[in-house]
């Protein structure tokens, strides 16, 4: 199976380095309940820039971000709020980085398109609307 973009390449990933350990661990912790999720996050942070707080680029998902999108496939837009694992509901707009979905967005500047299976293993290529950073802590 290819990641990428509907029309090219996988799109850059932007990531905080201080998000780095965090979300490898929480992968690495993942591997037996979900290996594809946590194969593909580890592969996408691996290619990922790291940038300090200071220099990260606006527009791009982080944790705690709100993400607007749209799944090609059924046409459909949502907005999500990426969260870990600990904090996920998604009656509430907050999906979990260890979610298909959640590996999928994580590092995705505005506008940038990848196709990413889904739950099913299924392409589902999705398009960023829109990304509002997360309040500094």
């Amino acid at each position: 199976m290819t990641l990428g973009s509907p029309v090219g390449p996988r799109p850059p990933i932007h990531l905080l380095a201080a998000e780095f350990d965090l979300v490898a661990g929480l992968a690495l912790v993942a591997e037996h309940r979900v290996p594809l999720v946590a194969a593909l996050l580890l592969a996408e942070i691996e290619r990922a820039e790291l940038h300090d707080v200071g220099d990260m680029p606006s527009g791009h998902v982080r944790l705690n971000s709100r993400v607007t999108f749209l799944d090609e496939n059924s046409r459909r837009i949502r907005e999500v709020q990426l969260v870990i694992p600990a904090k996920a509901n998604v009656a509430e707009g907050r999906i979990s980085i260890l979610t298909s979905m959640g590996a999928a967005l994580y590092g995705l500047g505005d506008g940038a398109c990848i196709s990413w299976p889904d739950a099913n293993g299924n392409e589902r290529p999705i398009r960023i609307m829109g990304v509002e950073d997360p309040p500094e802590e």
